[in-house]
């Protein structure tokens, strides 16, 4: 008799489990905010997705454009805020925001020479959120990428990892000395 009362437990959980359920809609989903938009994409772009083409990927849903430039820096951060209440928005129509998000910016690594420049402070910047296809979209601004100080050192690291050139490497070492030591 247990047994049974088991059997029909499981097939009930197995039933309930795939039942669809409404569960939260996706990120860019109309029903969510814009703002969620933004912090998905600026999330990804601290974590270095915009640093390679094969990561590109993962960022370019949240955008108009489906390619990107070819940066020559980038711009390394502490964090970022993204204003989250609309009233701190400049509400276009009711298919357009700009939301503002602040960076605690650290300072700026040139990709060719490998070099850091120390540039603490705060950037501000206005991001263009539109209704594109039922999906909320950034349009604007397409800035360099805009990332996080311990992924910036990784991936200096990685770089030192595949360069064979020993005077480039002592280069890519100084560059991970110089982004730890930030503030």
């Amino acid at each position: 008799m247990r047994r049974r009362q088991a059997s029909i437990l499981l097939v009930l959980l197995a039933v309930l489990v795939m039942i669809p359920t409404g569960g939260p809609a996706q990120t860019g989903s109309l029903s969510n905010s814009p703002a969620e938009v933004v912090k998905r994409y600026l999330g990804l772009d601290k974590k270095g997705a915009r640093l390679e083409s094969m990561s590109i990927d993962t960022v370019l849903p949240y955008t108009i454009w489906k390619e990107e430039p070819l940066w020559g820096r980038a711009v390394v951060t502490q964090d970022f805020i993204v204003a989250e209440d609309y009233r701190e928005w400049e509400v276009v129509d009711r298919m357009e925001v700009v939301i503002p998000v602040t960076f605690h910016v650290i300072g700026l690594v040139y990709f060719e020479t490998a070099g850091f420049v120390s540039e603490p402070g705060t950037e501000e910047v206005r991001f263009r959120v539109k209704a594109i296809n039922n999906r909320w979209k950034i349009v604007d601004p397409l800035l360099p990428p805009h990332v996080g100080q311990k992924r910036m050192v990784n991936f200096a690291r990685e770089a030192w990892l595949k360069e064979t050139d020993s005077a480039k490497r002592e280069k890519l070492v100084t560059l991970q000395e110089e982004l730890r030591k930030a503030k």
